[in-house]
């Protein structure tokens, strides 16, 4: 709630009230196993719920990745901290004081409103965000991100100090939306866009995949075991002896299994 409508509930001791919770949350999270791993989800690699992942406007990747000219910047300003000469300082172009005066000036004094022009950028906008998950069973963007280009767009109004949202501030939005989306919201396993990745954790593809292999399951588990146990590692090779183009992982398995126990289809115990 304070994320999404910038507000939060409290009832306590009979008193019922609504207070306001406008402020802008900055994070920053490492992967799970200290290495991001690109044939993994952004879920799946910050172990975060996508409930609480999907309220942020923007998500950014910062991965490190070779770059013969940004290392030999960093090498050079790490070495030159143990050096006699202390590395140059970047020039001041603005001093703290007065970026503090217009930050608390543009957040107090301005409330830009939207124009025609930006009203049908925005809707133009989306449409088009719409549009690039057309027939491929996945959905690029949610009412959820239309509201995070709106309050990119004003916010960007307000760094103009202008009382206005024009054109040029839904395209400077949409451009810092795009490119978050394309980083942290493709999907690994087919390259396309999906915010189910955010929204859900999981991707159109991951269901369907997992739909295929519950059924695929339900056939090994009939036709090899009328009664008796079997053990997940056992499980697992009998999926993938049939020589299947794509093989059954580990994680895809767990899925499978789970959505069976929950069909009460089988009963797990153990960890085996």
């Amino acid at each position: 709630e304070a994320m999404e409508q910038q507000t939060i509930s409290v009832a306590k001791a009979g008193i019922i009230c609504s207070l306001n919770a406008r402020t802008s949350i900055l994070a920053a999270a490492n992967p799970i196993q200290s290495r991001y791993n690109p044939q993994m989800s952004v879920v799946e690699n910050m172990n975060l719920p996508p409930t609480l992942l999907s309220r942020f406007d923007l998500i950014y990747l910062v991965l490190d990745q070779p770059n013969p000219v940004m290392d030999r910047r960093l090498a050079k300003h790490l070495v030159a901290l143990y050096g006699k000469e202390a590395p140059k300082k970047a020039e001041t172009i603005l001093d703290v004081q007065t970026f503090a005066e217009y930050v608390s000036f543009a957040r107090h004094e301005c409330r830009p409103q939207l124009t025609n022009d930006a009203f049908t950028a925005l809707v133009d906008g989306y449409v088009q965000m719409r549009r690039i998950s057309a027939n491929k069973n996945t959905i690029s963007a949610t009412p959820r991100q239309l509201e995070s280009v709106i309050r990119l767009s004003e916010a960007h109004a307000k760094m103009r100090l202008s009382e206005t949202v024009e054109s040029m501030d839904v395209d400077e939005a949409m451009r810092l939306l795009r490119i978050a989306t394309q980083s942290a919201a493709t999907d690994p396993r087919t390259g396309r866009i999906d915010m189910d990745l955010i929204n859900t954790g999981r991707s159109a593809s991951s269901r369907v995949r997992t739909a295929e292999l519950v059924s695929s399951l339900k056939e090994t588990l009939n036709s090899r075991l009328a009664s008796g146990s079997v053990t997940f590692q056992q499980l697992l090779e009998m999926l993938n002896e049939g020589g299947d183009s794509k093989e059954v992982t580990t994680q895809d398995l767990q899925a499978a299994v789970r959505h069976l126990a929950d069909e009460d289809f089988i009963m797990t115990s153990g960890t085996g």
